[in-house]
């Protein structure tokens, strides 16, 4: 009879396993998803860009079960990544966010929250308080710096001040450049003030940033004028992207407190202080109209008009 016992053990050992197995089956088809894929622009440095949004990825997996993975990628690139549809979200700048919207359907869902205007940003143009520039008329014959030619504080922002003051940046300044390389903000301020150029275009929150870090003295700048506050980076949704995802995605990040923790390698990690961002707020199209405004103005994409 023991053969026989052994063999009614294992029946219902298998029995059993399968069982448990089945249990399981949920999960294992979850696991079988395909992963969603979220594009961030990368900023000062992609070292940087994944420190900082690495964590959030890890925190959207966690809440939503789903695997997501996230893809950095330089700013004149993005665009060519959501043409050919290879990510399933979006993290850009406000310009790209609307670039996006326009040409792609890419729907904005929520934006962060960072600095003195919460939600919104603007852009400084700024001197050396010892150089004796203080308006619009004193720029006239200077050298100025800008940031990223698609930066919506760094360039735009500033370009169309100009403007609406009568001032044309290409014939009224002597020469104007944009930095290479990363950290282009910090580089603006910096030729501000060694001397290198006589104005410059900087995001107000890069600004106080390195105030509060001591790498500069704000006495020693003079705001010759600061911009209307505009939507900051903007989080979108590719139009191909599952609605109750979308839906999903946009609740866990406006829901995002600021003692939310993941582990991301072995290490515990505060999800909005290591984005260095404050929450997030519901995107609403019409913030962006101020955005669209200016890149109409300043002949910019999506709408630059080619002028013989």
């Amino acid at each position: 009879m023991k053969p026989v016992v052994n063999v009614i053990i294992a029946i219902c050992m298998f029995t059993t396993l399968s069982l448990l197995s089945s249990c399981k089956g949920p999960k294992q088809i979850a696991g079988t998803e395909k992963p969603v894929r979220i594009g961030y622009m990368i900023c000062n440095s992609l070292a940087e860009s994944k420190a900082r949004f690495d964590p959030l990825t890890a925190y959207l997996s966690e809440k939503t079960g789903r695997k997501f993975i996230p893809i950095y990628v330089n700013t004149f690139d993005f665009e060519d990544l959501v043409k050919a549809k290879k990510v399933d979200f979006t993290h850009s700048n406000s310009i790209l966010a609307v670039i996006f919207e326009k040409n792609y359907g890419v729907k904005p869902i929520a934006v962060e929250k960072r600095g003195r205007y919460g939600y919104k940003e603007t852009g400084l143009i700024i001197a050396r308080k010892e150089s004796g520039i203080r308006t619009f008329k004193d720029m006239k014959g200077k050298t100025m710096v800008f940031g990223p030619a698609l930066a919506p504080f760094g360039y735009m922002a500033q370009y169309y001040l100009m403007l609406t003051h009568d001032f044309d940046p290409e014939e009224d300044l002597a020469y104007y450049a944009i930095p290479w390389g990363a950290y282009k903000h910090e580089k603006v301020i910096y030729g501000v003030m060694f001397g290198r150029y006589d104005v410059g275009a900087a995001p107000r929150i890069d600004f106080d940033k390195m105030a509060r870090e001591g790498k500069i003295n704000p006495n020693d700048f003079t705001i010759i004028a600061e911009s209307k506050p505009m939507p900051y980076c903007t989080i979108g949704a590719m139009p191909g992207t599952d609605p109750k995802l979308v839906e999903q995605v946009q609740r866990i990040l406006l829901d995002l407190k600021k003692d939310e923790t993941v582990l991301v390698d072995g290490e515990v990690l505060k999800v909005l202080k290591r984005a260095w961002i404050d929450g997030y707020v519901k995107a609403n199209d019409k913030d962006y109209d101020p955005i669209r405004k200016r890149l109409k103005r300043c002949n910019m994409p999506p709408y630059k008009r080619y002028e013989e």
